[in-house]
């Protein structure tokens, strides 16, 4: 059965692609294998100039790039262009830091020479998603291939033709042939080449239920594993804080990409003292976003990815609503077009509520109302996630004190929880395991290989 790439604003074909068979998919792989003697042989300096010639692919044709992601799985073009962008920002950073970041370390023993040394560990399976086509593979592909891998990407079914153009430009920017290579196949594809042992390693940015089998079958052929899964990201509202900027960046924090983002705002937690004030300026700031084509530079929040996403969310909501809490309607969306789910605030929300125990991946954001201090950070952690935090207060101090106590991979104070090439990024506990971004992600898929040198 072909994959189908579907506008998820005007619901028409973006096209048809074929699968590959199992044939071809071993195909690949001997091809990686192939690549991989040479390309890991090079040095580290010599593969990072490859990505700085990336970055000027993506930079000359973002905007076209940026229609393709708009029309394929509906995010508004101005955050599609975006994500182009912070990929080329991704490999300029890659381009200039590879090098230092891989340079053997040298440890002081009583040994005549001791050192470390980064080697490559060989083929590398990645699996992405769908909501950030272009930036999730790159974030993960661009240092993995740096440090001297080869990779083949099994891309989400629904976003075919991202994976078929990011293989263009790393062609286009002179990339040797089989280095990185998009296997056009459904997951359980993707699982037979983990199960045969056919890959060195896997890293994998998706469902909790997709990880927890990817893990699982890594760990029998004892292979390397890096898990980004997903996350019930807490958004502190200390009495202090700035609640109009609070407010502002909240409703982007939640509502950029229709909701759809592992480290979206997805539990408004606020000191009861300031909780009605930054209700009122949050639903007013969410009543401002304009839904439509995401083809149309003034829109702000397009359709969701896929269909049946609505229904999930329905019944979260539904859920919520039988348990006691009010539904505050944003703006509308435009009638007879795309999969679109209007974006929502709810009140009296209690920890019972599925939308404050499950990921939400979509418009709705639960906002409760907290006494101290104490029961923010207990209800912050009181999730199996663990991916992303944001904290708002004036007294840096004691925001950086409070980061401290919350048990996520990244927490920011006074701002949305974002990757950033230059710093770790990955969760806790259901959120995932390993790091990717900065000389981390480098080192997730090498080798640490220590050598002892005695004088002779």
């Amino acid at each position: 059965m072909p994959l189908r790439s579907v506008n998820p604003f005007s619901l028409e074909l973006n096209g048809e692609f074929d699968t590959l068979t199992w044939e071809q998919c071993l195909a690949a792989v001997a091809h990686a294998r192939e690549a991989y003697p040479a390309w890991s042989a090079r040095t580290v300096k010599e593969r990072a100039e490859c990505f700085t010639r990336v970055a000027g692919v993506l930079r000359e044709e973002s905007h076209r790039y940026g229609r393709m992601i708009s029309r394929e799985m509906g995010k508004p073009i101005g955050q599609s262009v975006a994500e182009v962008e912070k990929c080329a920002f991704l490999c300029d950073y890659y381009g200039e830091n590879a090098e230092k970041f891989l340079t053997d370390e040298d440890v002081a023993t009583e040994a005549f020479k001791s050192y470390v040394t980064y080697e490559p560990l060989g083929v590398i399976l990645g699996i992405m998603p769908w909501n950030f086509p272009f930036w999730q593979v790159f974030r993960f592909a661009v240092p993995v291939m740096a440090a001297g891998n080869v990779v083949l990407l099994k891309h989400a079914s629904n976003v075919p033709r991202a994976a078929m153009e990011i293989e263009k430009i790393f062609r286009r920017a002179e990339l040797p042939r089989h280095v990185f290579q998009s296997l056009l196949v459904y997951p359980s594809s993707a699982e037979r080449l983990i199960e045969e042992d056919l890959v060195d390693g896997v890293s994998l940015t998706g469902s909790l239920e997709a990880g927890s089998k990817v893990g699982e079958a890594a760990g029998r052929h004892i292979r390397k594993v890096v898990l980004e899964l997903g996350g019930s990201d807490p958004f502190m509202i200390l009495e202090d804080a700035d609640l109009d900027k609070a407010a502002r960046v909240g409703v982007q924090a939640r509502f950029m990409n229709a909701g759809q983002s592992c480290i979206a705002a997805k539990r408004f937690l606020v000191m009861k003292s300031v909780y009605e004030a930054f209700l009122e300026k949050f639903v007013k700031e969410m009543r401002t976003l304009k839904l439509g084509d995401p083809l149309h530079e003034g829109t702000d929040m397009g359709p969701l990815a896929r269909g049946e996403f609505i229904g999930e969310l329905e019944d979260q909501l539904a859920d919520a609503r039988e348990k006691g809490a009010q539904i505050i309607a944003g703006p509308s969306a435009p009638e007879g077009r795309g999969y679109f789910f209007s974006p929502v605030a709810v009140t009296g929300v209690t920890p019972s509520m599925r939308i404050f125990q499950e990921e939400v991946f979509g418009p709705i954001a639960p906002i409760l109302a907290v006494e101290t201090e104490e029961e923010m950070v207990r209800l912050a952690n009181d999730t199996e996630f663990g991916l992303g935090a944001s904290i708002w207060t004036r007294n840096i101090e004691r925001g950086e004190a409070m980061a401290r106590k919350i048990r996520a991979g990244f927490t920011a104070i006074n701002d949305m929880v974002k990757s950033d090439p230059r710093l770790p990024f990955g969760g806790i506990k259901r959120s995932g395991i390993g790091r990717e971004l900065s000389h981390f992600g480098m080192e997730e898929f090498t080798n640490p290989k220590t050598v002892v040198v005695q004088s002779s």
